[in-house]
């Protein structure tokens, strides 16, 4: 009850201050009407349809819609609140020192708002809702294929040039779009790389959210040397009500079967090795683990037969894995490759300038590439959306990777 009431009071500021920033620009009553129509029919909407939401059947379309509609609302008039109330604070000041100094000839203790406060209130504040508007409609299908190039010094002589296609974090049951799924899809297809790896989060929740989608995967061209794919923490179906264990244990079953539906061979704990000329290196698949979520990865069962010189290429789906137990494992896992984070699907990115997100502060890595003692992690910033029905500045990803040999430096 006492969430509720929080919840109520810091909506009701929210508002408050929002509609001040408004009539202070605009006198007009059928502005200020229609503005208070549209915002509580907006926020009835919003808690009418955050009351409907099944646990039993977790995300879907209409939560997404709601979810992102939120954040369109609020996070402009979260900005407008700051403004206000640091013009309030302004206005406070300066009331008291007025009268006190005997200088009020207004009567009026508080001085008028600024006209020119509240309109660049709005100018900032629409910053925001047009990134997030963009990101719902435009945003979360602006695929990007990103290139690298990286140097081993222990990469077998016959894999020098190698190059493997990544994606991460599909969320199928979150698409809308079919041209665009197959627009991506013919992206990946135009690079003919050599190997296709899939770090996990084929659904959100259920096997089912992917079947409409499957013929459309099943376009990936196949690779020469294979397509592989671990499984993500969504995956497990760990975020919904199931009736029974066995309803949720079936569903898992489905979801393993749906990788193979789409051509991917489902590595669950284990490893296979590739053999190029008369070279081999071995692809490692653990299943999810995360500092925070499921940790069902084996990394010692994974990696069973390999030694520390085979050259290994791990697929682990959560970052927070090779922070804890990869980079420093006695194996030497040469190259990690990840997802999981999407980059929060907000943040800022321009190359040599600047990469920021929030997710940074709960994940060291979280998207791009990192080193640790010659030893790389890649995170992918994932192919599909969650939660939030878009992206903005951190866009769907598919990553193409070449392999070098390095020169042993003496």
């Amino acid at each position: 009850m006492f969430r509720w009431l929080f919840l109520f009071i810091i909506i009701a500021i929210v508002e408050i201050y929002s509609f001040q920033a408004i009539r202070t620009i605009s006198k007009s009553r059928v502005v200020l009407s229609v503005y208070l129509i549209v915002s509580i029919s907006v926020i009835i909407f919003i808690f009418y349809q955050f009351s409907k939401f099944d646990r039993s059947v977790g995300q879907t379309q209409m939560s997404l819609f709601t979810l992102g509609l939120l954040l369109l609302v609020l996070v402009p008039k979260i900005i407008l609140t700051l403004f206000m109330f640091l013009e309030d604070i302004f206005r406070i000041f300066s009331g008291t020192i007025t009268h006190f100094m005997g200088d009020n000839d207004s009567g009026n203790f508080l001085p008028n708002r600024r006209k020119f406060i509240s309109q660049m209130a709005l100018a900032i504040a629409a910053i925001p809702f047009t990134s997030l508007l963009y990101g719902m409609t435009k945003g979360k299908y602006n695929y990007k294929v990103i290139k690298q190039t990286l140097f081993f010094s222990d990469l077998p002589d016959d894999f020098d040039g190698f190059t493997i296609t990544q994606i991460s974090d599909v969320h199928s049951g979150s698409f809308d779009n079919p041209e665009k799924i197959q627009y991506a899809v013919d992206l990946i297809n135009q690079h003919k790389t050599d190997l296709m790896l899939f770090t996990g989060d084929i659904v959100n929740t259920h096997a089912t959210e992917m079947h409409p989608w499957i013929e459309t995967f099943n376009k990936i061209d196949n690779h020469q040397y294979g397509k592989f794919a671990v499984l993500g923490n969504h995956d497990y179906g760990e975020y919904v009500t199931w009736p029974s264990q066995a309803a949720k244990d079936e569903n898992f079953e489905a979801i393993k079967k749906v990788y193979g539906d789409i051509g991917f061979d489902l590595l669950l704990n284990q490893n296979k090795k590739i053999k190029k000329g008369t070279s081999e290196i071995a692809i490692v698949g653990v299943e999810n683990w995360g500092k925070n979520f499921k940790q069902a990865g084996d990394l010692n069962k994974a990696s069973e037969g390999l030694t520390n010189e085979d050259f290994k290429i791990l697929m682990s789906h959560d970052p927070s894995h090779w922070e804890y137990e990869v980079k420093n494992h006695d194996k030497n896992f040469q190259l990690t490759l990840s997802g999981h984070t999407h980059g929060l699907q907000f943040g800022i990115e321009i190359p040599g300038i600047i990469r920021w997100s929030p997710v940074q502060y709960v994940y060291k890595q979280w998207a791009g590439l990192y080193e640790n003692l010659g030893r790389y992690i890649y995170v992918n910033r994932g192919f599909g959306f969650h939660a939030y029905p878009g992206r903005v500045g951190i866009w769907p990803e598919i990553t193409v990777f070449e392999l070098k040999k390095a020169e042993k430096v003496a």
